[in-house]
């Protein structure tokens, strides 16, 4: 076994782990948001504030040295001597200066000079006129000029203007994103007052037919949090090593009051691992319950069954 000097062994408990990915191996080193880093072969693992914590194994740390032998299996000498060699090569600078990245630039279609066919096009669907209403006066609603889509927005914490997925009102069914979009401010409607309940969807469709099955019911369904996906979430192969979807982790940062999570995911083959992969790998302190859809593949199949409505030519992408 090497032996390593208590001056290696002071010098490698100084580097923290970002610095030394950075530094020593950029190729490894993925951000994740704002802050936050992961890496390429274990995006599990997250690395912020000085710290990193591994979520698909339980385990954490602060510095390199810890990640080495948590992580990379290496043992306690062996660990020294890899940081204390690069830190001979290559003083490392502070990890507290980073380089500050410019937000997506989000390149919203033009609106329309009235939104008549996004509003009939949701009522068609069976959402209700007083969600629509609402969702129009928020700015989270509105038809695009040109293809007369519905334009459905998420914002930052901040009310930007952040994200925007489209709908096609016409006979044959469109699905698109906007050029700019960031994935981490899906659309969505927080409570009206702090909640502690989350309820998430695949789609800004499902999210509204669930709010008018709420409505109908008599509920007030401005009470609590909504949030819906940015497209469908595919977990990985293994999946305790996946990462929660980035519009659901990003809402949690800004809401930290939210403690219950409820799922509305499909009721096919991808809405059902999804739903399993994120009650498997979402860290404490967070309850999070499986309600899908009591018939049909989402919630609004769910809804249109209800009201009468018939099945809707198949979506294109």
């Amino acid at each position: 076994m090497p032996y390593v000097t208590p001056e290696q062994i002071e010098r490698a408990k100084q580097m923290d782990l970002l610095t030394y990915l950075q530094y020593y191996e950029p190729h490894e080193l993925v951000r994740f948001s704002g802050n936050v880093y992961t890496t390429r072969t274990h995006d599990s693992l997250k690395i912020s504030n000085g710290k990193w914590c591994w979520w698909s194994r339980g385990i954490g740390g602060r510095s390199a040295l810890d990640y080495l032998i948590k992580v990379r299996g290496m043992s306690f000498p062996e660990a020294v001597i890899q940081i204390d060699g690069q830190v001979a090569v290559v003083p490392p600078v502070s990890s507290k200066v980073e380089k500050t990245t410019e937000p997506k630039r989000l390149l919203l279609p033009d609106k329309n000079e009235n939104n008549d066919r996004v509003i009939a096009y949701l009522m068609g669907r069976g959402i209700h006129r007083d969600l629509i209403d609402y969702c129009i006066k928020t700015k989270r609603l509105y038809e695009s000029r040109n293809y007369h889509n519905a334009v459905f927005i998420g914002f930052d914490k901040e009310g930007v203007p952040r994200y925007g997925t489209l709908r096609g009102t016409s006979a044959r069914r469109f699905l698109g994103e906007v050029n700019g979009s960031d994935k981490h401010f899906s659309f969505s409607i927080p409570a009206q007052n702090k909640s502690s309940k989350l309820h998430l969807f695949e789609s800004a469709i499902d999210l509204l037919s669930y709010c008018t099955l709420e409505l109908q019911s008599g509920k007030d369904w401005e009470q609590e949090n909504h949030l819906s996906l940015a497209g469908i979430y595919k977990p990985k192969q293994n999946i305790e090593e996946s990462t929660p979807p980035a519009a659901l982790m990003q809402f949690l940062k800004d809401h930290p009051h939210i403690k219950d999570i409820a799922l509305h995911l499909d009721n096919d083959t991808a809405g059902r691992l999804a739903a399993k992969t994120i009650e498997t790998i979402l860290p404490a302190p967070y309850t999070v319950s499986d309600e899908p859809p009591i018939r049909g593949k989402d919630y609004n199949d769910y809804l249109k069954t209800i009201l009468g409505i018939q099945k809707l030519n198949s979506v294109v992408r």
